[in-house]
């Protein structure tokens, strides 16, 4: 079975398209022509990624732990609230920095891909998943 990886441009994830007799008919460009329209109409009625929420749960997510960390210090060094207080700005700042530089790299959100799969079927299409 010969599996066709469509690729547009470098944006990160894109549909995989099986080698189906439409696939084979229109040809590669007019496949990734399609394929662009359809992420172009996915982008205006669905969020291409769920980034900024990844980021807000990173920062609080630090910002816990930090706490429980420092809490544990402060109780050692003999003050468990201000322990907590730098513990949780710590981690709080800490997590917020791998959530903002871990969201250049997310994925498409499962609404996104969604829009984008169906699109590619109404247009005779098989996308079989995302590369």
């Amino acid at each position: 079975m010969l599996i066709f990886g469509l690729i547009v441009g470098c944006a990160g994830p894109q549909p995989v398209l099986y080698p189906n007799a439409h696939l084979q008919e229109v040809g590669k460009d007019l496949a990734e022509e399609d394929v662009a329209a359809c992420e172009e109409l996915a982008e205006d009625y669905v969020s291409k990624s769920n980034a900024g929420e990844k980021v807000a749960t990173r920062t609080v997510a630090g910002g816990a732990i930090g706490a429980a960390g420092g809490a544990v210090g402060g109780a050692i060094a003999g003050n468990v609230g201000i322990g907590a207080a730098i513990g949780a700005a710590v981690g709080a700042t800490q997590g917020f920095l791998q959530g903002l530089f871990g969201a250049s790299r997310s994925e498409p959100s499962p609404a996104y891909r969604n829009f984008v799969n169906r699109c590619l079927k109404e247009r005779g299409y098989e996308p079989m998943g995302w590369d």
